[in-house]
């Protein structure tokens, strides 16, 4: 759902290269690997309500959340 040329050409303006499988011509396997560990911590993010419905409107506050959650993540995940 990725594969457009606009994006292409956007990352391209942005000096940013892209690794967007094609459809057809490049496997996904290559692609899935990295890609599935920032699904895995977005998924760990969204498990934090607060963060998954947007409660705080101030974007200082959803920062603050944001960064709360993500020290309990790492506490929780070296103390195992």
């Amino acid at each position: 759902g990725c594969d457009y040329a606009h994006l292409r050409q956007w990352l391209r303006e942005r000096g940013i290269t892209h690794r967007i499988a094609r459809k057809g011509v490049e496997s996904s396997q290559r692609l899935g690997r990295h890609r599935w560990t920032v699904e895995r911590t977005m998924a760990w993010l969204t498990g934090c309500r607060r963060l998954h419905r947007r409660y705080e409107h101030k974007a200082d506050h959803f920062l603050a959340f944001t960064s709360i959650a993500c020290t309990l993540i790492c506490y929780r995940r070296l103390a195992k």
